[in-house]
């Protein structure tokens, strides 16, 4: 089944954006009140779903990744008031999608495969999303929002319960300024008394979203947030040192876990390499730097990718860098930052003879 799934999909993965569409168009078709579930704009959840798909192919033989990730994306849809009769829609659909564009490559073997793959994505989503007893969102108002630069904010938000994340994890949030375009964020601080939840945002070009949120977001908006996600984490009783790479807002994940590691006086050593094209990109860099001078187990190199005249850091991409020292093959890895980055600094790391099941990244961190 793994073998047929990877080879079909590796057919029609060039035309990746044509089978988002016929997706979404025979969805709709099959289940017009769906499409009230997602924005007008369709751009940003089309690469979201390739990007969930390529993340399920990647681990369908490693269930024991893979069932957490469906158990929580299985939770997470539920603020979208997802139930049970969409999931035969979105299979029918998936299904159909897949064979319109693998040609002949789609046999009877092949669908059966998909089908049966399918089959157990959605029963892991449905499960968990039936036993869970929490909300199927948080309300949360911002507190407090401070523009570091012309296209990055601070925002901190108390939600009115506290979200039970960890360390590491992220949320999806919908924000007033963007009815349904929900986005995914991850809190730059562990897990609080208070509840408060810390990101950092900077404003890309054609984020509808993210260049809401840095311009126009203002105290007292509220947001929804949706089930926590994601398992970037550190296990402090593996007996392993930590790898950290980061680069620009992909921080907020590493630093999340710093945060929490801080409050324990013995931990694993940690080494963070935190990238950016120039100085600038590096924002939290001497707040880091605090911290590590206080916490022996922490140690942090800047890099620079164009901003050959700096002093004080390494120079090239994240990639380049973090290869120049080896395999790192003893510790565990944990990477965050653009899905580019994500994928030239994994595929760097394996060739230089790192241990894929050391690598931790999270799919969606983008939008």
């Amino acid at each position: 089944m793994v073998r047929l799934i990877r080879e079909s999909w590796a057919v029609v993965e060039p035309r990746a954006d044509e089978v988002a569409r016929f997706f979404y168009g025979m969805l709709f078709s099959l289940s017009p009140a769906t499409r009230e579930l997602f924005a007008v704009n369709m751009e940003v959840q089309r690469s979201r779903l390739l990007r969930a798909l390529v993340h399920v192919i990647q681990m369908v033989d490693r269930p024991d990744d893979l069932l957490p990730f469906l158990h929580q994306l299985g939770r997470d849809h539920r603020k979208f008031g997802v139930v049970a009769v969409h999931y035969e829609a979105v299979g029918t659909a998936l299904l159909a999608s897949i064979k319109k564009h693998a040609g002949d490559a789609w046999t009877e073997s092949v669908e059966r495969a998909w089908a049966e793959a399918y089959t157990v994505m959605a029963s892991a989503m449905t499960e968990a999303a039936a036993a869970d007893e929490g909300p199927a969102w948080y309300n949360g108002e911002i507190v407090h929002h401070e523009r570091l630069s012309w296209d990055l904010a601070v925002i901190r938000i108390e939600p009115d319960h506290p979200v039970p994340y960890q360390a590491g994890q992220y949320v999806s949030v919908e924000v007033p300024q963007r009815p349904r375009l929900w986005r995914y964020l991850t809190p730059a601080n562990a897990p609080r008394e208070d509840g408060i939840m810390e990101f950092h945002i900077r404003a890309v070009e054609g984020g509808w979203v993210s260049r809401a949120l840095v311009g126009h977001a203002r105290p007292g908006d509220v947001w929804r947030i949706g089930s926590p996600m994601g398992r970037l984490n550190v296990d402090r009783e593996a007996g392993r040192d930590v790898l950290m790479i980061a680069g620009g807002t992909g921080l907020t994940p590493m630093r999340a876990v710093i945060d929490d590691l801080a409050q324990y006086g013995d931990n694993p050593r940690v080494q963070l390499f935190y990238g950016g094209r120039e100085r600038g990109d590096l924002y939290d860099l001497e707040n880091l730097q605090r911290v590590a001078m206080s916490n022996p187990w922490l140690t942090v190199t800047p890099v620079l990718e164009n901003d050959p005249a700096a002093s004080g850091a390494e120079h090239g991409t994240l990639a380049d860098v973090v290869t120049r020292y080896g395999a790192w093959s003893e510790r565990d890895v944990l990477v965050s930052g653009s899905p580019g980055m994500i994928r030239a600094t994994v595929s760097r790391m394996l060739v230089a003879g790192t241990p894929l099941d050391h690598i931790q990244y999270d799919p969606f961190t983008l939008d």
